[in-house]
């Protein structure tokens, strides 16, 4: 078995509220999530959901515990150095999407590639452009949240989150304020970013149809963690263009490739990140390929 890309070790966190009293969200939490899962964490509100998923994202430290990302220990980093690892391994979906309303969709999703700033202003627009198409807003891209449904936003967001081709995409509640309808498309694009692309998702949610997609369900508990093998599956018949999505994603790596090139001949990055980064491209193409030859099968 491979390592795990989230760990978690004895994981306490104790919220201060006063001199004399203190609320203990998470308690001795021990966890280990692998890559390509969908781990789906569920549990009643005021449970730990959102302190667990927050350490896990690194916005929030614990009392007591490590926490290690890709066999890092992050506890201790700090702040910059954990702003940097936010921007390149972990996307965020939250409920309310957070979207910056003064922005159009493809500005949203263009803004964490700019903050990140490897890609030129062209080169993050069209990686925004193939993303919007992957969630199926391709012809939405000038609009202003203000001006999408509910579920359009969640789906910007999603495209956002994936700008940086993070490892981990974490979600809170990304089905809470959408309608059934984009709940099942949102679902099917998590199926199939995972299937294809390879990308863990942690969902932190109280609605047990979000259970359907997920390999484990953990459950919270007063803080505690407990955890179930039993995942109910169903069909999600939702009509979603895999081959669409596919080509893009695949259009995107072969973008990244020739990009890491010109880096190298310019001397931006050593040719062993080069070799490292463009070995992780075409891991993931083979992958992809793999996934498309079986299933012609």
């Amino acid at each position: 078995m491979s390592s795990p890309v989230i760990e978690l070790r004895n994981i306490s966190k104790i919220y201060r509220m006063s001199q004399t009293v203190s609320v203990e969200a998470l308690k001795d939490v021990n966890v280990k999530i692998y890559p390509g899962e969908i781990v789906i964490i569920m549990g009643p509100s005021g449970s730990g959901k959102s302190t667990f998923l927050n350490i896990v994202g690194t916005l929030d430290r614990p009392t007591s515990g490590r926490v290690y990302l890709d066999g890092v220990d992050v506890t201790d980093l700090p702040e910059r150095e954990l702003y940097d690892i936010r921007l390149r391994k972990i996307g965020f979906v939250f409920q309310f999407f957070n979207l910056i309303s003064t922005l159009t969709a493809i500005e949203n999703v263009m803004l964490p590639m700019i903050l990140l700033g490897e890609l030129s202003e062209k080169e993050a627009r069209e990686r925004a452009l193939e993303l919007l198409k992957i969630v199926g807003l391709g012809d939405r891209i000038n609009s202003r949240p203000i001006q999408l449904s509910g579920g359009q936003q969640q789906r910007v967001a999603i495209a956002r989150a994936l700008a940086n081709n993070p490892s981990i995409v974490l979600m809170d509640e990304p089905t809470g304020n959408v309608d059934v309808v984009s709940e099942a498309i949102i679902l099917k694009l998590i199926s199939i970013l995972n299937k294809y692309f390879g990308v863990t998702f942690v969902i932190v949610t109280h609605n047990p149809e979000v259970s359907v997609i997920g390999h484990r369900i953990i459950y919270i508990r007063g803080g505690r963690l407990f955890e179930t093998k039993e995942v109910p599956k169903i069909s999600l018949d939702q009509p979603i263009d895999e081959r669409r999505i596919i080509r893009s994603e695949l259009k995107f790596l072969k973008l990244e490739l020739v990009r890491l090139r010109k880096e190298l001949h310019k001397g931006i990055i050593s040719r062993d990140e080069y070799l490292a980064r463009a070995r992780e491209i075409e891991e993931k193409v083979h992958r992809i390929r793999r996934l498309i030859s079986n299933a012609g099968k």
